[in-house]
């Protein structure tokens, strides 16, 4: 059977959350359908001749993604219905693009890869309208009117925050009406955690919602011996123009690192990750924290940390950044809403707190342990986690039952 995907980035290399769950999917999925791929082209983005992309698809093609200037998403803001999810990437390229390839293959399924890019796949699949068209299937990387209201609620605490928590309830209140659109448009929808299933089933539509994690690659993230000079980092990775993890910094560098340093002077707090938002320039004089910007590889960061911590207040789905710390076997604190929906347990795989002073009490019991018996213990528990939960071929197996079921009409199995 034939498969058409639709990302808004290049599946490879894998640099954030979406890259590499889009990648490791594409990956299992190419070994049932044969499988084409449309994609947008982030700045950046090149398909090199031996990206392994062409030896999982038989065809890929690519449009720059539009570029959206502040003024127009403000007009937008207040002109349209549609919220700025559904126009960020919004490009007569990659319409024109798209009817041709389904002009010229007739495929068996479409799989839209987040919210950007449903609108490609509902303009083309969808047996509900019609029967003699393709099944589409919608990945619904985070349950998106969720993590808008989030991003309100936290940003009403502060009144410099504001202008942008109203923006945040208007996109809150237009993503309902649009996610819910996605769902009654697609055949199957894709959640990555129970938490996200159970909230896209409150919109109250009659899609099947099957969860498949996002999973780690346990071969490409592994522990490793920690230097005993090292020194006493703390350590955050991800996208830092990602509104969640902006926020989870300024929280953890305002209210939770000074905690920290009145007991532990030598302690840094180290920001690895790409397009540092200028919000963060605020930390750049900080002579406690360190913002790396792009690295070729975070890998090293999270498996030398003192402490991996995941101090998030903002977000949904399964957040990669716990799984691959997990996978290091890097001692982590996180709070709540960082693994929510993962299954981990306070003080078996990590220590999880949601105060200033929980999280800074947690992340000293671990710098405070000398003999390094907590760390271990933390460390060998969510590394076995892992494994026993979180390897991709665990997780895709769900993903080909739930497709299967589709195809013939059939419930989703549980669980999914």
């Amino acid at each position: 059977m034939k498969l058409l995907a639709l990302t808004p980035q290049l599946p490879f290399p894998p640099r954030q959350g979406t890259t590499l769950r889009n990648y490791y999917l594409l990956q299992g999925l190419a070994s049932t359908y044969t499988v084409d791929l449309l994609s947008f082209l982030a700045p950046g983005d090149h398909l090199a001749d031996d990206s392994p992309l062409h030896t999982i698809c038989r065809r890929i093609a690519g449009v720059p993604q539009p570029r959206r200037t502040a003024s127009q998403r403000l007009h937008t803001t207040v002109s349209t219905l549609t919220p700025d999810m559904g126009l960020r990437l919004d490009s007569s390229a990659m319409h024109r693009l798209l009817q041709e390839w389904c002009q010229q293959t007739h495929y068996d399924l479409v799989v839209a890869e987040g919210l950007e890019v449903v609108q490609y796949a509902r303009a083309v699949a969808g047996r509900k309208r019609n029967p003699q068209q393709p099944i589409l299937v919608f990945d619904d990387h985070n349950c998106e009117y969720l993590l808008q209201q989030r991003n309100a609620l936290t940003d009403l605490r502060l009144p410099q925050r504001w202008p942008a928590a109203l923006y945040s309830l208007v996109q809150w209140w237009k993503l309902r009406r649009y996610e819910t659109a996605a769902l009654q448009s697609a055949d199957l929808t894709v959640a990555v955690s129970r938490a996200d299933q159970v909230a896209l089933r409150a919109l109250g539509t009659k899609t099947p919602v099957a969860v498949v994690p996002n999973g780690i690659d346990l071969a490409a993230y592994t522990p490793a011996l920690r230097r005993a000079d090292a020194p006493a980092t703390l350590v955050f990775t991800g996208k830092m123009d990602y509104r969640p993890n902006v926020d989870a910094v300024l929280w953890f560098a305002k209210a939770v690192l000074p905690r920290i340093l009145h007991y532990c002077p030598a302690a840094r707090f180290q920001v690895v990750g790409l397009n540092p938002h200028p919000r963060l320039d605020s930390l750049r004089a900080h002579p406690a924290v360190e913002l790396t910007g792009a690295v070729p590889d975070t890998r090293p960061f999270i498996q030398q940390a003192a402490v991996y911590v995941i101090p998030m207040r903002i977000g949904g789905g399964t957040r990669f950044k716990a799984l691959e710390a997990l996978a290091c076997a890097a001692p982590t604190v996180s709070t709540t809403l960082g693994v929510e929906g993962l299954g981990v347990r306070h003080g078996q795989e990590m220590l999880v707190a949601d105060t200033p002073e929980a999280f800074a009490d947690a992340t000293l019991r671990i710098l405070d342990d000398a003999p390094g018996t907590l760390r271990r213990q933390l460390g060998a528990a969510g590394r076995r986690f892992v494994e026993a939960h979180y390897s991709w071929p665990q997780i895709l197996p769900n993903l080909y039952a739930a497709l299967q079921a589709t195809h013939a009409g059939l419930q989703i199995p549980e669980p999914c």
